[in-house]
């Protein structure tokens, strides 16, 4: 697992941990970590996977399957 820390996150890092905690992503199948937003494919390829290395973000089952924040996760998420 990465460290990762407030400061090292972007608007956009923080964007999708909010999306993930209200419940909006999905971690698409047979595309790694990629996500699902709101039913559109989010542009920036590398945010779920990015995010699931830092420890933040994890898939609940099998892709398809709804994103969800891990503890850590939403630790940076109150934080910000």
């Amino acid at each position: 697992m990465t460290t990762t820390t407030s400061t090292q996150l972007s608007f956009r890092d923080r964007a999708v941990l909010r999306a993930v905690a209200e419940g909006r992503c999905q971690v698409a199948g047979g595309c790694g970590t990629s996500l699902v937003i709101d039913g559109l494919c989010c542009s920036d390829q590398f945010v779920g996977p990015r995010l699931a290395g830092a420890g933040l973000i994890a898939v609940g089952g099998s892709a398809p399957a709804p994103a969800r924040l891990t503890p850590s996760g939403m630790a940076l998420l109150q934080a910000a």
